[in-house]
């Protein structure tokens, strides 16, 4: 017995990647195998923001690959808390680049004088500096004049977002004299960029559930830090913003069990970007903001001194992603921890990972690719950049010990001839994959017994059954997938055309 009822409308996946990062093609699973999110590996400091213009409050980092370079940028600020002062005396934005995302280097520009003098990688100055978040448009119809793009708040004489152009991604000019949107708090990095599955711009930023004019929250705070989404068609006429939606639902499940209601966590940047890999889902790193807390270190309490919150207040790294752009599948464990306290980075301000994904030479396998990301630390006092690697589409995988567990899917429908695996398995580990009608019966030739064990560490291992890989046949109708899993990871799947 199959335990599925026929009739479901199959889930159309093409030659799409899918990842394990949500349930939107999963039916069931069983036995010992569960989803389990993976952390990055902590590496080494790669750019430390120790320049006259950078020091103490330099954060906000975009990255991403250019051609055969790669770009950061980065607000460069320094903070004063001298006697229990809380003194901002500048921003800038500031432009590194690498050629491989490891080795940064800073450009002498000499296009905005500091200190006397135009020697530095200054680009722009002033009020537009708090966060300055810069992309790429991939838009094909995109005028080389405005090739780079970026949104940025600007808070007087109305507070909004506003967005800017360059040709060159160093050069820059507004592109209208008004703010786009002004439903929202902004106060905080906020983002956009072109979607290159749905054909428009998509844009995320910070609001206060509770604040001006902002929906009230289900509880007894004043305001609770969130994130809003907008839709453009040409990055100047915005739709009006939408509340993102969680599931699990965030508001209501993590109650206190007293008369006080206090989110679990609160969410600060949020950092929402297509997986490059598998563009049509959104993958998210936002800042878990946690309130109220007691002082951990001497540098909490010497914090506090200037401001109470600087010193209870903290900050992590998390996870979620969506297919939509609206309602996002929230992981409630932290995708980026502290770490031990004597490493300082248990502060309100640190964990802010930068903006961007990209690809660099795997550490460990030669020739093989992995993901490095980029995370702050050292607010308060130098501020600099830590890398952080990952398996290219490592973030979730289908996890389950040596005693095994199995995954099925929703019926779906496929075009390729090859299926291909993400996994890693033990020495003794292995992976097995069935293909079944949309009843769930087993297809003859594709029964779980003709399936040939998959073990080792591979990105793109093909699957292979008595009568060979190719799965042709039967692209384009409704089947579903059943993986067997025993001491292994399974990260993704794709079917591609035979080679």
């Amino acid at each position: 017995m199959s335990g599925f009822c026929g009739g479901a409308e199959p889930i159309d996946i093409g030659s799409r990647r899918e990842l394990f990062v949500d349930d939107h093609l999963v039916e069931r699973i069983s036995g010992r195998a569960r989803l389990r999110l993976h952390r990055p590996v902590e590496t080494d400091d790669v750019f430390v923001h120790d320049t006259a213009w950078e020091g103490s409050r330099s954060m906000y980092h975009t990255v991403f690959r250019d051609g055969d370079r790669y770009r950061l940028y980065y607000r460069g600020s320094q903070i004063d808390l001298s006697a229990g002062k809380y003194a901002i005396p500048y921003n800038v934005t500031c432009y590194a680049e690498s050629h491989d995302g490891i080795h940064w280097k800073r450009p002498e520009l000499g296009l905005v004088e500091f200190g006397g003098s135009k020697k530095n990688n200054i680009i722009l100055s002033g009020e537009i500096c708090h966060a300055f978040v810069p992309f790429k448009d991939t838009n094909p119809d995109c005028p080389a004049e405005h090739r780079y793009k970026a949104i940025v708040a600007i808070y007087k004489p109305t507070r909004g977002l506003h967005v800017y152009s360059s040709a060159d991604g160093i050069r820059w000019s507004p592109m209208s004299d008004k703010p786009v949107i002004t439903t929202g708090y902004f106060d905080s990095m906020n983002l956009a960029f072109w979607d290159t599955v749905r054909g428009k711009y998509v844009g995320f930023h910070r609001a206060l559930r509770g604040g001006p004019g902002m929906l009230k929250p289900p509880s007894h705070e004043a305001s609770t830090k969130d994130v809003m989404t907008a839709t453009s068609s040409n990055f100047l006429k915005w739709s009006e913003p939408d509340w993102l939606e969680y599931s699990p639902e965030r508001w209501t499940r993590f109650s206190t069990g007293t008369t006080r209601f206090s989110p679990f966590v609160q969410l600060y940047t949020n950092q929402v970007q297509p997986y490059h890999r598998a563009p049509h889902i959104y993958v998210g790193f936002p800042t878990r903001y946690v309130a109220g807390r007691s002082k951990l270190t001497g540098l909490n309490r010497r914090l506090s001194e200037s401001v109470e919150y600087f010193g209870v207040d903290y900050t992590d790294g998390g996870f979620m992603t969506s297919r939509d752009g609206r309602r996002f599948k929230f992981w409630d464990e932290a995708f980026i921890r502290p770490g031990r306290p004597v490493r300082g980075r248990w502060v309100y301000g640190d964990n802010f990972q930068a903006l961007g994904l990209v690809e660099t030479k795997s550490g460990e396998t030669a020739g093989r690719r992995e993901l490095s990301m980029y995370v702050g630390e050292g607010l308060w006092r130098q501020c600099r950049l830590r890398r952080y690697t990952l398996r290219l589409d490592g973030f979730v995988s289908v996890q389950a010990p040596l005693s095994g567990g199995e995954i099925v899917t929703r019926p779906l429908k496929f075009a390729g001839n090859r299926l291909e695996l993400n996994v890693s398995t033990s020495a003794a580990g292995s992976v097995r994959v069935e293909i079944q009608d949309a009843e769930g019966q087993p297809l003859d030739g594709f029964r779980l017994s003709d399936c040939r064990e998959i073990f080792g560490d591979r990105l793109d291992a093909v699957v292979g059954w008595t009568a060979g890989p190719d799965v042709g046949r039967l692209a384009g109708r409704a089947v579903r997938l059943r993986f067997v899993v025993r001491d292994a990871d399974l990260f993704a799947y794709r079917f591609v055309p035979g080679r």
